[in-house]
């Protein structure tokens, strides 16, 4: 364990969100061409100041959830922020909202019938939840995951872990090659986004140049990015699936890191000159060195021509339910203030200057995390068997049913739901008897009954899970989306559970 005085703390913090948006200042005018640009500086009229970017702008509508609802914040939450604050339709922010307003809760809203599902649109707004957890990467992603699973599944969702867990970790270690076996060890090791980690790294250990590595990388890992626009491909890289970006773009985040040697101009702008996202790759990685470095120790050519403004493109600044920040200093101040809320237990006010505890060494890698577990719990243990998964959860158990075979559904047809019940009420708390109580439209049918029982022992001698599988038939459907409602109490315990289980009639 160390610790971190609010000085330091507040330093790297400012460090972040300058970086940020130097990054994507530089690397904006680079989004979306497939060629390699020898960078040196900005190449936008500088009297302009720094330009507007998503990047930046859609943290600032979380931060506003977050000042509002404190630790109680979560994909339901942010999803309200996303339909009532957001703007853009385009791609899988589109995608997302459309899901949400025919009222497709997350992790669906995120993975139905989203072609965009694995692009970058939740990796680039993961500091925010790294700078209310600094040093631990535990409780970062666990907000990062909620975050991205509004709008994205898959390869995007594994992303804003990797990038949180790694941001967080950022805090207390400036290691780059132990930062990011820090960030994999949060997802899969067979998922893309690793693959290209992986990959970006071996170019670099292999003596490429960091143009032949963007070729290979792209070769292997294509992404469709840099094809959207029709933009010269001197190089030929091939076109990958439609939306498929985060992993080939968090490749050349790390491509950038790794090639610029610890050096932050180098690496920004080896990053946006490898194009594709380049605004995000830049915009990422800069927020990344920002709190490596600290605010104090960045180069001051990179901030004088863009101040400390903050632009937005992607906000309803009408909504009453934010209040956006207009410099970077201001957002400074607020995460500052909002973070001991996140902190509990590892901010200490009391303490001269007020010191933050950060964790080190092997415990800012994925671990278990609840003492009463025998069997090892790591976070990416915790990816729901797909993102077709309804969730519930109170203060001693946690409900998931997934629908196999997906939600899409016509009158007749089958679907197996699997059900995994937790019991989270603690390593000597309570065995459980569950009732449940399926709430069915007129005309469907479920195979086990309508009401039925699940017993839940503790997680004593590592159980605590229990399972079953129940078949449910569609009868008449009568609108675009029927929704199924599971009800679950824990026998003489005042809490209940409802969760709608959504099947869409799709013509």
């Amino acid at each position: 364990m160390k610790t971190i005085s609010k000085e330091e703390y507040r330093d790297k913090v400012y460090g972040c969100w300058l970086g940020k948006n130097i990054g994507g200042t530089l690397g904006a005018p680079f989004e979306a061409k497939r060629e390699a640009v020898d960078l040196e500086f900005y190449t936008h009229d500088l009297s302009i100041g720094a330009l507007p970017n998503d990047d930046l702008d859609l943290q600032l509508s979380w931060l506003c959830a977050a000042e509002r609802f404190g630790t109680a914040v979560d994909a339901k939450i942010l999803a309200e922020y996303w339909v009532s604050t957001i703007m853009p339709n385009w791609a899988e922010y589109g995608v997302g909202k459309t899901n949400l307003r025919l009222g497709l809760e997350p992790p669906v809203s995120g993975g139905f019938c989203n072609a965009f599902k694995d692009s970058n649109g939740s990796w680039i707004r993961s500091e925010l939840w790294a700078c209310l957890m600094p040093g631990h990467p535990e409780l970062a992603v666990r907000y990062a995951y909620q975050d991205a699973i509004v709008d994205h599944a898959d390869e995007g969702v594994y992303a804003e872990v990797f990038t949180a867990a790694l941001e967080s970790a950022a805090f207390v270690e400036s290691d780059y090659e132990e930062l990011v076996r820090i960030g994999l060890s949060y997802i899969p090791q067979d998922c893309g986004i690793a693959k290209a980690v992986k990959l970006a790294i071996d170019c670099y250990r292999s003596g490429l140049t960091w143009k032949e590595a963007r070729i290979k990388l792209l070769n292997e890992i294509p992404g469709s990015f840099g094809g959207q626009l029709r933009y010269p491909n001197p190089d030929n890289v091939p076109q990958g699936p439609w939306g498929y970006d985060a992993p080939s773009n968090i490749g050349l985040t790390i491509l950038g890191w790794y090639y610029g040697e610890g050096d932050f101009s180098r690496s920004i702008c080896i990053a946006a000159g490898c194009g594709e996202d380049g605004d995000c790759t830049a915009a990422t990685l800069g927020s990344i060195m920002g709190i490596i470095l600290g605010a104090s120790k960045l180069p001051k050519k990179w901030l004088e021509p863009i101040g400390d403004e903050i632009k937005t493109c992607s906000l309803n600044l009408k909504s009453s339910m934010i209040r956006v920040p207009k410099t970077v200093t201001e957002l400074t101040e607020r995460t500052c203030r909002l973070m001991p809320a996140f902190m509990v237990g590892n901010f200490d006010m009391y303490a001269q200057g007020a010191e933050i505890s950060l964790s080190t060494g092997d415990a800012l890698y994925d671990h278990p995390t609840r003492v009463w577990t025998i069997k090892p719990y790591n976070f990416v243990d915790e990816y729901p068997e797909s993102f077709e998964t309804f969730t519930g959860e109170n203060a001693i158990m946690k409900i998931q049913v997934n629908v196999k075979d997906g939600i899409r559904i016509r009158e007749g047809e089958t679907r197996e739901l699997k059900l995994h019940a937790e019991n989270i009420s603690g390593f000597v708390g309570n065995q459980l008897w569950l009732e449940l109580r399926w709430i069915l439209p007129e005309g469907w049918s479920i195979d086990t009954g309508t009401r039925t029982a699940m017993f839940l022992n503790q997680y004593h001698c590592g159980l605590g899970n229990a399972y079953s599988t129940a078949h449910i038939t569609a009868g008449p459907i009568t609108a675009p989306v029927t929704t199924v409602i599971l009800e679950v109490v824990a026998h003489d315990r005042p809490g209940r559970i409802y969760i709608p289980v959504q099947f869409i009639c799709e013509a």
